[in-house]
């Protein structure tokens, strides 16, 4: 269909494929926030649950933990496993955002703009 344009084949071929990556890219940011991660501290007393946007979903604490004197403790527990859960999150999120960028012939290591 476009044999013999030359230039401007490459380029609506260019076109075509940002066109998928777009789509591809949408569909990509719908389907994060339906992907949960768990962050733990404690050794799993605090549990964090979040989408892989970065969203906080749940958190499940271990009533064992609360004792009137370790509130700093149970805090930092919070804490940590909120941070926990959105590291994995964003590592999440750049894992699948890799499967899209190799899928269309990007560098591996290519990084996505959000």
């Amino acid at each position: 269909m476009l044999k013999g344009l030359g230039q401007m084949g490459d380029m609506a071929k260019m076109m075509k494929q940002a066109q998928e990556l777009q789509t591809k890219m949408t569909q990509m940011q719908d389907d994060l926030q339906d992907i949960l991660v768990v962050g733990e501290s404690g050794a799993g007393l605090v549990k964090a649950t979040a989408s892989a946007k970065g969203e906080l979903k749940g958190l499940d604490i271990d009533p064992s933990i609360f004792n009137g004197d370790d509130k700093e403790v149970v805090e930092d527990l919070i804490l940590a496993a909120i941070k926990d859960a959105q590291t994995k999150a964003a590592d999440r999120a750049q894992s699948e955002m890799g499967k899209i960028s190799e899928a269309v012939g990007l560098p591996a290591d290519f990084k996505m703009p959000f």
